[in-house]
């Protein structure tokens, strides 16, 4: 069973009997999910996430202590913790009163600030510009499994909703990059014998590739650890997860020169073609630079747009 399907039959068979018998006053108050740090919000979980933070268990997302108060936020995590220990063949590990872990009560203020350092949806660009894109998907991932209150739920909803200027400017950038990196850097390094530079030319190029192919796709790169998993899944570009995987699992050098220098080409033709397909990207040429430059033209607001070009890297 996945992470996600075992914390919503948790909260069913234990969670919301538990709420409704003894604060059922809150239940307009409160949101219950599982979203957060780990691959079960994902749903990228498999058997070997179950030996590493893997228990049956809900979060319960609360607001500000003016809606929620620190006695019967006390209370509920109290609540909480005397639930059952097992579940789904997993046992749940011992929750201190004073919290600390990835589930069960937390002020959404909290949970949010945790991830992309505010306690608000981002007011302007300067902002949105400062939140890694993983920080971001960890805010917007797994499930809402019920929100009575709201107020979790259209911050989530706001989160994903990434202005247009701010992703045009992030993508112009790794674009940049990976015209400086891949198709520039990679080569010289060759010709140079830096065998090794011309491999951090490499990663330094696929980083940039995965990162632009997400936001071609309106969404967010999770964490290294599931970014190739999550790309085969996106409904965009999914096509360049292998040859992605073969530019940082291959070998490197004089030999395979030539079959490296043409995916990296196949790669960049593919990310400005969707680029250029979405009406982002003007330039007709051979050359994923241009692309980055007529990316970041189309910017509406003229003091991001007139920003370093990797501004956003």
């Amino acid at each position: 069973m996945k992470g996600l399907e075992l914390s919503k039959q948790y909260y069913e068979v234990y969670g919301e009997p538990m709420l409704r018998e003894r604060f059922p006053e809150l239940l307009d108050r409160i949101a219950v999910g599982l979203c957060g740090s780990g691959s079960e919000c994902f749903g990228f979980d498999d058997e070997v996430s179950k030996d590493h933070d893997m228990e049956p268990g809900f979060c319960i997302f609360l607001p500000g202590e003016d809606v929620v108060d620190r006695r019967t936020a006390f209370l509920l995590e109290r609540a909480y913790s005397e639930l059952p220990k097992d579940f789904g063949g997993l046992k749940r590990s011992l929750m201190a009163p004073a919290g600390g872990r990835r589930l069960g009560p937390v002020r959404s203020a909290d949970f949010f600030a945790a991830r992309t350092g505010l306690d608000h949806v981002p007011e302007n660009y300067a902002e949105w510009l400062l939140i890694p894109e993983y920080a971001l998907a960890e805010a917007v991932n797994g499930e809402v499994f019920y929100d009575g209150y709201g107020e979790f739920t259209s911050i989530r909803n706001a989160l994903k909703n990434m202005p247009e200027d701010v992703r045009l400017k992030k993508l112009a950038g790794r674009l940049m990059m990976m015209s400086q990196s891949g198709r520039y850097n990679f080569e010289r390094c060759t010709r140079h014998k830096e065998n090794a530079a011309a491999q951090l030319a490499v990663n330094e190029f696929v980083q940039h590739a995965l990162q632009a192919a997400f936001l071609l796709n309106k969404a967010y790169a999770p964490f290294y650890k599931w970014v190739f998993r999550a790309l085969r899944q996106q409904p965009l570009l999914s096509e360049l997860a292998d040859p992605l995987e073969y530019l940082l699992c291959g070998i490197n050098g004089e030999a395979s020169f030539d079959s490296r220098m043409f995916t990296i080409e196949e790669v960049c033709a593919a990310t400005a073609g969707c680029a250029r397909e979405q009406g982002i990207s003007d330039n007709l040429c051979d050359d994923i630079e241009k692309d980055a430059w007529s990316i970041n033209g189309h910017i509406k607001d003229p003091d991001l747009r007139n920003m370093s070009i990797l501004a956003a890297v």
